[in-house]
């Protein structure tokens, strides 16, 4: 008998799934033991594992949560082992259709019961960041005061989405994207399992492979897809693989989608990203952006894409445009900050920012030539003019002599010795005329000059 034939739907509160559920509501975990990912809020004494699993004898009510994460990660099961786990009644309402009324008239009921000696009730909103002010005011008197444990999961993030004396009432515990390899533990359990597929169809390792990329570490996702991609074999009688097998052809089928052939740890991984770097750096917005399409559909994450653009903007735009790695790294932020799907637009402006700018590796190649110096032994001493002074005998030293405050010099720059004396002369940046960067040549080309007028250049 398992746990939720033990506990009793009475008893749970949880409705235990009808025939004919869909495939994710049939694999949800039954116990921690079957939880997926999550570790670091599952670890033994976590104040969430002991929601779960509440110590023996303690007596103490579980607290409200707020459950943030991307979608396909666990917040309804999360709910669901609390309420079965402690035996409280569990009431499921979603912020996209209920109001206020509803939300009042479950309080009213769960305060009802805990005053008639009745069971305790776990009260679950998803989505709970599409509740206005208002509503979540609602739910405060309920936490408050304990009628109801309370789980609110949302997508956003909870400090700009929940009302700050709700969150402060409340866990917060944020669950990560499951990784490639949880979500491929996911598909085979249910594969095989008896509330599954029961072992037929079942998936050749391409096939969950495709479903793992086109899910994108979302878990109730992945499951779709394999029970819809079985569903085609068992229509068709006989799947891409043979009779029994569910090839990556069957999951294209029942995604209405290709599966992108995408390796992130293979051949096509790096030839992707090579060929997307290279097309932004020549200025090829078009193929650019179907390179970037290529990740983005393959599930990249799209983190890696935004630091890709970061490189690509200090290294092959450079001083040409500046701005360009200020728009880089506000993408960058942009995609953590809000997530897929709608990271990909982020992305794309990016990418056409990128591909569209002009181009300058001169600022790359100056700070390689100085390396390649300074590794070479080129180095010599500081000038004494520009050393310390500030400690007692630097002065003694000749250190900071001679030396000349630039905002004292006409056009702020004092014609001294920067260089050590190995290095008079040598030149490490050199400014294309593109861009932005004419117009820092030409400035440049003045300042070397007030710099020292009588110097020849050496590289």
């Amino acid at each position: 008998m398992d746990l939720f034939d033990a506990l009793g739907a009475t008893d749970r509160g949880t409705p235990a799934p009808v025939e004919g559920a869909p495939l994710a509501v049939r694999m949800r975990p039954r116990s921690l033991a079957e939880v997926t990912g999550q570790d670091h809020l599952l670890g033994p004494g976590s104040p969430l594992r002991r929601l779960v699993e509440p110590p023996e004898g303690s007596g103490v009510p579980p607290s409200s949560v707020v459950l943030w994460g991307p979608p396909g990660t666990g917040k309804t099961t999360l709910a669901y082992l609390v309420a079965t786990s402690s035996r409280r009644r569990f009431v499921e309402l979603s912020a996209v259709t209920a109001g206020v009324k509803e939300v009042r008239a479950a309080i009213e009921d769960a305060r009802r019961r805990l005053a008639g000696g009745g069971q305790e009730t776990v009260l679950f909103i998803d989505e709970v960041h599409r509740f206005s002010r208002t509503q979540q005011d609602a739910l405060l008197p309920a936490v408050e005061n304990r009628w109801v444990t309370l789980i609110a999961a949302t997508t956003e993030n909870p400090s700009f989405s929940v009302n700050a004396p709700l969150l402060s009432r409340s866990l917060l515990a944020t669950l990560h994207p499951l990784s490639e390899g949880d979500v491929a533990v996911l598909v085979l359990r249910a594969a095989h399992d008896e509330r599954g597929l029961a072992g037929s169809p079942m998936p050749s390792d391409e096939a969950v492979a495709a479903i793992v990329r086109l899910a994108g570490g979302d878990a109730r996702k992945a499951l779709t897809l394999l029970e819809a991609a079985a569903g085609v074999v068992q229509d068709e009688g006989v799947g891409a693989g043979g009779p029994g097998t569910i090839e990556p052809a069957d999951v294209e089928r029942a995604a209405d989608s290709a599966v992108v052939r995408y390796d992130r740890a293979g051949d096509q991984h790096y030839d992707v990203i090579s060929a997307f770097i290279k097309s932004m750096r020549g200025s090829d917005v078009d193929a650019s952006l179907h390179y970037l399409a290529r990740m983005v559909a393959a599930g990249e994450d799209p983190r890696f894409i935004a630091r890709r653009l970061v490189i690509a903007a200090a290294e092959d735009v450079g001083m040409a445009d500046p701005s360009a790695l200020q728009t880089a790294v506000a993408a960058a932020q942009a995609v953590a900050f809000i997530g897929m799907p709608e990271a990909r637009i982020v992305l794309a402006e990016a990418v056409v920012y990128l591909a569209t700018a002009p181009k300058s590796n001169a600022a790359y190649v100056g700070i390689d030539r100085a390396l390649a110096d300074v590794r070479a032994g080129r180095i010599g001493t500081v000038p004494a003019h520009l050393r310390d002074a500030h400690y007692a005998g630097a002065g003694d030293l000749g250190h900071g002599r001679g030396y000349l405050y630039a905002h004292d010099e006409p056009h702020a720059v004092a014609a001294q010795q920067y260089l050590p004396d190995e290095l008079v002369g040598t030149r490490y940046y050199e400014p294309t005329g593109r861009g932005y960067e004419h117009q820092v040549a030409e400035r440049l080309e003045r300042i070397r000059g007030l710099l020292d007028p009588g110097a020849a250049p050496r590289t």
